[in-house]
């Protein structure tokens, strides 16, 4: 495991668009790091973004923030955060997008890595599970450092919409996202639990209970919900700024907390050889393992199919 410096924790940011932007400003509230940098090769948006962001320090747990179009502002970086990359267009796919954005990553990951050798690599760029699997290639870093955001968002909204439909709590529900983060997703029942108890347990009188009709329509909303942002607003920043910033905050704080993010897998269930999303234990090392949680054999042919697209995918760009 990698051992702390000792010195101030440092988050760079790679990317200054909406999604980058809003991470920034997450880790800020968080007080995840005492650097934040903010790096885009438009360097008036990025110095826009940092002298905005920089005007309200005073309401933050303290920080500095920097930026612009000069690489170097990466440097020695513990924690890369890469958002930079073409826009999911409204009704367009996240693996449409992988050719612009893994050609993106080609060029642009091994420069960063020149700037923090020794960082963590966090990639939110989509499709994200294929720009991930194109990152560990470029990167020559290690696979567990250089992981995706993953499922971390959709479990969250899953987590949301299953407590909603209970009426419970949703820090009460533990739940999980699995597989792409897109189309072939699936929820993980069988291990999904409310405040300890299964979830194919729980019951309140006079609650709603959650039928098999209610999950499908529950999985078709996580699903569906980026595609429904998108199309109201352009982008999806404000939870995916969150979740990220819950993510290095597990880096940076060496937390060892289970999130369901994309990393290489190796014999997991028997899928090898590609970036998917299933709960995994991250630490100041990135991915330390991944973990095997119980799944049902519908849910194991669902990760399969949902692997077995991702490896297509990335075989047609030549990864």
């Amino acid at each position: 495991m990698t051992q702390s410096t000792g010195r101030p924790s440092k988050v760079a940011v790679v990317g200054a668009g909406s999604v980058g932007a809003t991470i920034a400003y997450a880790c800020l509230l968080r007080g995840v790091a005492r650097t934040v940098a903010l790096f885009d090769l438009d360097a008036s948006k990025a110095e826009a973004e940092v002298l905005d962001l920089t005007h309200g320090l005073q309401f933050v747990p303290r920080a500095s923030v920097i930026g612009g179009a000069d690489i170097a502002v990466c440097k020695d970086a513990d924690v890369v955060v890469v958002t930079a990359g073409a826009k999911q267009r409204p009704g367009q796919t996240r693996l449409e997008l992988a050719g612009t954005n893994v050609e993106i990553c080609r060029t642009l990951v091994p420069q960063i890595v020149e700037q923090a050798p020794d960082a963590v690599f966090v990639m939110v760029t989509n499709p994200v599970d294929i720009v991930t699997y194109a990152a560990v290639r470029f990167s020559g870093l290690s696979a567990a450092r250089v992981f995706g955001s993953g499922t971390v968002l959709d479990s969250s909204r899953l987590r949301f919409l299953v407590g909603e439909h209970l009426g419970v709590a949703v820090q009460n529900v533990h739940a999980y996202m699995a597989g792409e983060h897109g189309d072939s997703e699936i929820p993980l029942w069988s291990s999904a639990s409310i405040g300890g108890i299964p979830l194919r347990d729980f019951a309140v009188p006079g609650r709603p209970e959650l039928t098999d009709a209610a999950r499908r329509a529950i999985a078709a909303e996580v699903t569906g919900s980026a595609d429904r942002i998108i199309r109201g607003k352009g982008a999806t920043n404000y939870a995916i700024g969150l979740a990220t910033a819950r993510i290095v905050a597990a880096v940076l704080n060496d937390e060892n907390r289970l999130l369901p993010v994309s990393s290489l897998l190796d014999d997991y269930y028997g899928i090898s050889d590609v970036c998917l999303s299933v709960p995994s234990l991250v630490n100041r090392s990135g991915v330390e393992s991944v973990v095997d949680v119980p799944v049902s054999v519908e849910e194991l042919r669902g990760l399969r199919a949902s692997a077995d697209a991702l490896r297509s995918a990335a075989r047609s760009l030549g990864l």
